[in-house]
């Protein structure tokens, strides 16, 4: 324990000290985004902050791996699968490349990892004891990775947004995999020094911000966040093993899932940029910017809290929790406006029958 505790502040203080240096780099040598229509910065500001902490989870993981037992082989692949996502962050962050380079990124470091085993191979599903993927596994790991990464990248849009719920999912799934012997070593070897250093970013990084993670941070977060759910969550037997990475990672995930929707009722393109994201809906609303970071912080505790009851309860429970949460979910996406502000099929279902209990309720008074 001692020596993960180090570990932690070893990253931490690597990343306070790295990030002025890479301020100054990202300045001289123009990785600066610039502001435009969608973006809420008002100046251009550097952002390869992610270099940073990716530094300092580096030298965390070099001084903790010696002290726990970890798969040598899979940590080294892990680490070359990430190094296909800072190249092509990097460039990114200089010259603004499409986003089918990205995604080919994306597939080349998925598959990086499925070819070192690490894999969804099975899950747990009420009512039976699991469904064993087969030869879908491959597939479907490299689909839980590229979603992650792509929906960690989609919330990087506020200062300290995708930082600090990144935090708040790591944290989750490390109280998880405490309980699964087979991942403690390789979970907390990446997770324990990646809180560190992204605690230490954000230090920097909260509004308001003095640098920005860029892409290079986003896509490294996501894919550190996807690896460690497989090897944490999705490798234990659980009854609700489906459920708790998808409940952990709500955020991200609830806001990509509902871009996509609102993207085909609107009859735009998938990979087609707007400004109705939860942080711009919150925003229209009215609220400052601290006030969006810190609510969707809350929202994603809700949701760590919930993944965390999930695991603790009977299947009928965990079932109950999971109806609840989905309304919730539904009432808030169509309150803010994350589908479109006219569309709000729950809420005019909730309205008529209110309407109709009252209007009876008033033919019954006279």
């Amino acid at each position: 324990m001692d020596s993960l505790i180090l570990a932690c502040l070893i990253s931490f203080i690597s990343t306070l000290i790295l990030t002025p240096f890479m301020i100054r780099f990202a300045h001289r040598f123009g990785f600066v985004d610039k502001p435009n229509e969608r973006k809420v910065h008002q100046k251009a500001m550097p952002r390869i902050g992610g270099l940073a902490f990716i530094l300092g989870t580096l030298v965390g993981l070099l001084f903790v791996t010696d002290r726990l037992q970890v798969d040598l082989r899979t940590t080294l692949f892990i680490i070359l699968g990430a190094l296909p996502l800072i190249i092509i962050g990097l460039i990114d962050d200089r010259f603004i490349l499409k986003a089918k380079y990205k995604l080919l990124a994306q597939l080349v470091s998925a598959g990086i990892v499925v070819s070192s085993g690490l894999t969804i191979e099975f899950i747990s599903i009420p009512f039976g004891d699991r469904v064993d993927f087969g030869f879908l596994s491959t597939i479907i790991t490299i689909f839980w990775l590229v979603a992650i990464m792509n929906s960690i990248n989609l919330i990087d849009g506020l200062d300290g947004l995708a930082a600090g719920v990144s935090v708040i999912a790591l944290t989750t799934m490390l109280v998880l995999a405490s309980g699964n012997p087979a991942a403690y070593g390789l979970v907390f070897a990446f997770g324990i020094p990646l809180i560190g250093s992204v605690g230490g970013f954000l230090f920097y990084n909260f509004h308001p911000a003095k640098l920005f993670m860029g892409d290079t941070g986003s896509l490294f977060l996501g894919y550190m966040i996807a690896v460690l759910s497989i090897v944490g969550l999705f490798k234990s037997v659980t009854m609700v093993s489906l459920i708790v990475p998808i409940l952990i990672l709500g955020v991200p995930i609830m806001d990509t899932f509902f871009a996509i929707i609102r993207r085909k009722l609107n009859r735009q393109s998938i990979g087609s940029a707007d400004k109705g994201h939860l942080h711009h809906c919150l925003l229209k609303k009215g609220y400052g910017h601290k006030q969006v970071v810190l609510t969707i912080y809350g929202v994603s505790i809700l949701f760590a809290t919930a993944a965390l009851l999930m695991t603790m309860s009977n299947l009928w429970l965990s079932l109950l929790l999971l109806f609840v949460v989905t309304i919730l979910i539904q009432l808030f996406a169509e309150l803010i406006g994350l589908i479109g502000e006219k569309r709000q099929p729950l809420l005019n279902l909730i309205r008529r029958r209110v309407f109709r209990k009252t209007t009876k309720m008033a033919m019954r008074s006279k």
